[in-house]
């Protein structure tokens, strides 16, 4: 291919509205391009590096065991309406009605296939013997994003790879979900992406495992909590947190309770900037709604009460915040006020241990527009029940070996769990068994946002000149650059290396623009081809100069061994990226 014949639109100044470096980057070196809010369309170079992680995700997924299929972008509100997704997804489902005769279908623009993948299997799988199964597809998905932003990494529309497997019974299941874990660990590793499995939250229905892949990055927008020594790694909804003795210091003196009026003070960060106290001085209590009774829930005031860890620790189906309503009449007082001292209705305290360790905290007095202070546990107030109802923070210990948690930022890419019987119930998905009787299917679902492979890794590979493409990704993975595009020996020499290059196998570009030399390399390294050949003063004596993206220096090489020599290091960089690895240890 000659950069005169493409489209690589290349910019040297940040675009408008570009925060982060993908998306900064990806921009400039002509790989996309905004449509519209949340809406990018891919540029010849951004729509071949897609490309290249698609094939590898397909290579890696067949390679599983699972079967490719291709269903529809539209599906019928209806199926929707059965597993009551329509209310749960809200706005971010975008719905439209088809006409056709006078009649109208409601229809939507499929966030994900759970609904339409369950539905064709209901129609056509009917026995034991047809399962396990595991079906995926390579498909557009369309989401309302409220705050499309950070480039292709939040948008509305978007390419993703999502697979369902079908089961008769849990044994199957997990070995399809191991099955599934391995394979994207190989994607990630050899797409060259610094990923990092951690452990999900799965919500009531999703079955006894859920995993995360998250790529690592400072402008992420999920938390990960890990263990530097162990390696235990969850994301904030899922972290546990290990066990550690909580109790008062042996010379702390308890103060009496005083009651002070804080008008306006309704939020943490209110109360504490009113009586000049710092969070951990404070205790959260808010009211849940557990199966319908209220149940007052005690935190530490820079701590987040999770109710995934809180129903479990209940055994409870349903947990939500109480309404207004329930709250006043519990407290007696108006929203962010509530307290566990003098509660008007007896309700049952559970806590956070935490609080154990406290000693005259403050705490909302159950009446408009005032708190507590030196409010103490056991003289004031009693618990009944303790366990871990948070979140998990840095410096908790870790569950498996108690050292410091520490967190970090990242992109989440991948997601595999367990999803039970959600759907196949609520669309009549069954099985006979051997003895003829009538199953529910079970089912796992297995998802990855190709188009975040490509931009988690410009977000996580690059320099101030620009992306650093591994060879598997790169859209190119050699960029021929004569140094004078007029200069008849140097064009020769390029055309020849370029067909050596692709009769090898090689993705190769010609840059055979009339260009100054610094524009040239500069539009190089901004793209990230992995490899540049310059063809310059050196031809004179036979030679090429050779330089890999990530190495700071160049080196010369014979005009009549560079493909060879280059055939056969790509060849194996595709295999492993043991190239561009090492350069991120150095």
């Amino acid at each position: 291919m000659k950069w005169s014949q493409t489209l690589i639109p290349t910019m040297k100044e940040t675009p408008n509205g570009a925060e982060i470096p993908s998306h900064i980057f990806m921009l400039r070196a002509g790989m996309i391009s905004q449509v519209m809010a949340g809406a990018y369309a891919y540029l010849p170079l951004g729509w071949r590096s897609l490309h290249k992680a698609i094939n590898i995700v397909r290579d890696e997924m067949n390679k599983s065991g699972a079967v490719e299929l291709f269903m529809t972008a539209l599906c019928p509100q209806s199926l929707y309406e059965q597993t009551n997704r329509v209310e749960a997804f809200g706005n971010v489902l975008i719905k439209s009605t088809l006409v056709r005769g006078g009649a109208k279908t409601p229809v939507v623009f499929c966030p994900t296939h759970e609904e339409e993948i369950t539905s064709l299997v209901s129609q056509y799988v009917s026995s034991y013997r047809q399962l396990p199964l595991t079906l995926y597809q390579i498909q557009t998905k369309f989401r309302n994003e409220e705050r499309p932003k950070f480039g292709v990494l939040r948008t509305s529309e978007f390419t993703m790879k999502d697979a369902y497997s079908f089961h008769t019974n849990l044994e199957s299941l997990n070995e399809t979900y191991k099955k599934m874990y391995d394979a994207y660990c190989k994607i990630f590793e050899r797409c060259g992406v610094p990923y990092l499995p951690v452990e999900a939250e799965s919500g009531p229905i999703g079955g006894d495992a859920s995993h995360e892949f998250m790529i690592p990055s400072a402008n992420g927008e999920d938390d990960v909590v890990y263990c530097p020594k162990c390696r235990y790694a969850a994301n904030v909804e899922k972290a546990e947190i290990g066990e550690k003795e909580y109790a008062l210091p042996a010379d702390v003196v308890l103060k009496d309770v005083a009651e002070l009026a804080t008008p306006g003070a309704h939020t943490i960060e209110q109360v504490c900037a009113f009586l000049k106290a710092k969070p951990k001085k404070v205790v959260k209590t808010l009211i849940y709604n557990v199966d319908g009774t209220p149940v007052a829930v005690l935190v530490r005031g820079d701590c987040d009460v999770n109710e995934n860890k809180l129903r479990r620790l209940l055994g409870a189906e349903k947990v939500e915040l109480a309404d207004e309503k329930t709250i006043e009449r519990v407290t007696g007082a108006p929203v962010g006020f509530a307290g566990p001292v003098g509660l008007k209705e007896k309700v049952k305290i559970v806590a956070d241990p935490t609080i154990k360790e406290m000693a005259n905290f403050i705490v909302g007095a159950n009446k408009a527009e005032t708190h507590l202070v030196n409010v103490n546990l056991d003289r004031d107030f009693t618990v009944d029940v303790f366990g871990d109802v948070r979140n998990a923070l840095v410096g908790d210990p870790c569950p498996h070996c108690g050292e410091p948690l520490s967190m970090e930022n990242a992109i989440e890419v991948g997601h595999v769990f367990k999803l039970g019987t959600k759907y196949t119930e609520a669309l009549n998905a069954k099985f006979l068994d051997a003895n003829l009787a009538q199953q529910t299917i079970i089912m796992g679902c297995y998802g990855i946002g190709v188009s975040r492979i490509i931009a988690g890794l410009a977000e996580t590979s690059h320099d101030d000149a620009g992306i650093i493409w591994p060879v598997p990704l790169a859209p190119y993975e050699v960029c021929v650059c004569p140094v004078k595009a007029t200069d008849e020996a140097s064009v020769a020499a390029a055309e020849k290396i370029v067909a050596q290059l692709e009769e090898a196998g090689v993705d190769v570009i010609l840059d055979d623009r009339d260009q100054r030399p610094g524009v040239k390399f500069k539009d190089a390294d901004l793209i990230g081809f992995p490899v540049r050949i310059t063809i310059g003063k050196s031809l004179a004596e036979g030679k090429v100069e050779v330089k890999w993206r990530w190495d700071s220096e160049s080196t010369l090489v014979s005009v009549d061994e560079v493909a060879s020599q280059l055939a056969e290091a790509l060849k194996d960089e595709r295999k492993t990226n043991a190239r561009f690895y090492a350069s991120k240890k150095n």
